[in-house]
């Protein structure tokens, strides 16, 4: 049986082992495959019964076209990567890998908020460049520092990792409510649901944690910006384009928000004259919050798991 991966390198760098798949069939691993050629997707596909993508998208015209394909598993949680009507339409299953990075994401998205709030790195590299040694003082500090305690977090989503950020901030002593489409059970008496404009005006950290939807499409915008706190903090580990970044951008450099960190873009690889990468206080690392090798090994044991499941006749983690 023939098991083509289409784009492994972000997954598997060559820090993990492949081996548990290739004891389930003949693997061919490219670590790239281009999004916009669908003939060189198609040729690797070739007649594969099973497909394994990242990034690389397959639509109707490739799923169409792939005479042999059964399967397709995506080494990651969201699948809009994936026509999953024509998937359904074509018999072909559809797996995907939800909550394997729920810990790594809720611990990024707290290293982005220290790192605004308590400037690690500029301080390190003051210090590598002199400016302690040369100081008069046995401490200096070359921009305001900021406590957590008594700081209200805005969670806007309250799936798994929402619900680990929660815990989080909670125990810096924050103060923590969330804003979800529906109504949640809330058994914590420190937790609150609130309305998203409730929680725009009332949160001095707006953390965002749902998934890219034509409803959640550019959620924070210039509309949204402007019921936030201009001493706020926007942190956004979930996708790009749950921002407009031109308005983020604008409420950065006019002051109206205090600061933005995110590990995210709206495209991917983030473009060259993006709004961002010149706004003031805007702090932007390539998506590697789910990156951690731990994580990235047990995403890869979901992957041969829900594989071997379908191989058996049993449906796991399944879109389609």
């Amino acid at each position: 049986m023939k098991i083509v991966i289409l784009d492994g390198y972000a997954l598997n760098p060559g820090d993990i082992d492949w081996g548990p798949l290739k004891e389930i069939g003949e693997c061919e691993i490219y670590d790239r495959t281009s999004f916009n050629d669908k003939e060189e997707i198609l040729e690797r596909i070739g007649d594969a019964r099973i497909v394994l993508t990242n990034k690389t998208p397959l639509d109707e015209g490739v799923l169409n076209t792939a005479p042999n394909l059964q399967y397709i598993g995506i080494l990651a949680t969201g699948y809009n990567i994936i026509d999953i009507d024509a998937a359904a339409k074509a018999g072909i299953t559809v797996t995907n890998v939800p909550a394997y990075g729920t810990e790594a994401v809720a611990q990024f998205t707290f290293a982005l908020l220290l790192e605004i709030t308590s400037q690690v790195g500029l301080h390190n590299r003051l210090v590598h460049e002199g400016q302690w040694s040369r100081n008069p003082d046995f401490s200096f500090f070359a921009t305001p520092l900021t406590e957590l305690q008594g700081k209200t977090l805005g969670l806007v989503g309250f799936g798994r990792i929402a619900q680990k950020v929660a815990e989080i901030g909670h125990a810096f002593g924050m103060k923590v409510i969330f804003y979800n489409h529906r109504p949640r059970d809330n058994k914590a008496e420190w937790l609150q649901q609130v309305s998203l404009n409730e929680l725009l005006s009332q949160s001095d950290v707006v953390s965002l944690h749902v998934p890219q939807t034509p409803d959640t499409k550019e959620l924070i915008n210039s509309s949204s910006l402007q019921k936030m706190k201009n001493t706020a903090i926007l942190i956004n580990t979930a996708r790009g384009g749950l921002i407009n970044e031109a308005d983020l951008a604008e409420a950065l450099n006019t002051e109206q928000l205090s600061a933005a960190a995110m590990d995210v873009a709206q495209y991917e690889p983030i473009n060259e004259d993006s709004p961002l990468l010149t706004a003031k206080h805007c702090y932007i690392t390539p998506h590697i919050a789910w990156a951690p090798q731990e994580t990235r090994k047990r995403l890869l044991d979901i992957v041969v798991d829900n594989l071997t499941e379908f191989l058996a006749g049993r449906k796991q983690n399944t879109v389609t």
